[in-house]
């Protein structure tokens, strides 16, 4: 895990990012987080939305801040992404919280989830967020695990309408 890091998404990657994007597409998967659907085809506009998402620039109704990294290792790979979001909104509160992450499904099962939260927790703190809500689907089992590494305190259980129980830690970030 030496020289696994994050680092902001950035042009010189672009190919990088492009060989996670099209893994990803093709597992079928849903897109998590949120932000790794955003269409790459027009990078450098990829690149500013990403930005001006950090700036606050343009958000939708009801959308916050967010900051989005990406885990790399020595070779530049694109193992994971995560979006860190500034505060939250009722919507983040329930069933978002302040971390969503995912790690490239051919890199799975190696670590790498319980490393991006870790340091996605570091990042959280320099933004001055004390406690950090993340939550996960209850049949995420995995996450649930990760999270609990990662010093997760579990809260109160949000039931969306239809069923679907999201399971929600807080993890104390002094």
């Amino acid at each position: 895990m030496n020289n696994i890091k994050l680092v902001k998404p950035q042009i010189k990657l672009e190919s990088e990012y492009l060989s996670f994007y099209q893994e990803w597409k093709e597992s079928g998967e849903d897109m998590v987080p949120w932000v790794i659907s955003k269409d790459p085809s027009d990078f450098r506009e990829m690149l500013k939305s990403l930005s001006d998402n950090e700036e606050g620039v343009g958000l939708q109704e009801g959308w916050v801040s967010d900051s989005t990294f990406w885990l790399i290792n020595n070779d530049n790979r694109v193992l994971g992404v995560v979006n860190l979001r500034h505060k939250l909104s009722e919507f983040l509160y329930n069933a978002g919280g302040h971390i969503g992450y995912g790690i490239r499904p051919s890199e799975r099962l190696k670590g790498y989830a319980t490393l991006i939260l870790k340091l996605s927790i570091i990042e959280a703190k320099r933004l001055g967020i004390e406690d950090v809500l993340v939550v996960c689907d209850e049949w995420n089992v995995g996450s649930q695990k990760t999270i609990i590494k990662n010093g997760g305190e579990p809260d109160t259980d949000y039931v969306e309408e239809d069923g679907n129980v999201i399971k929600r830690y807080w993890i104390n970030n002094i």
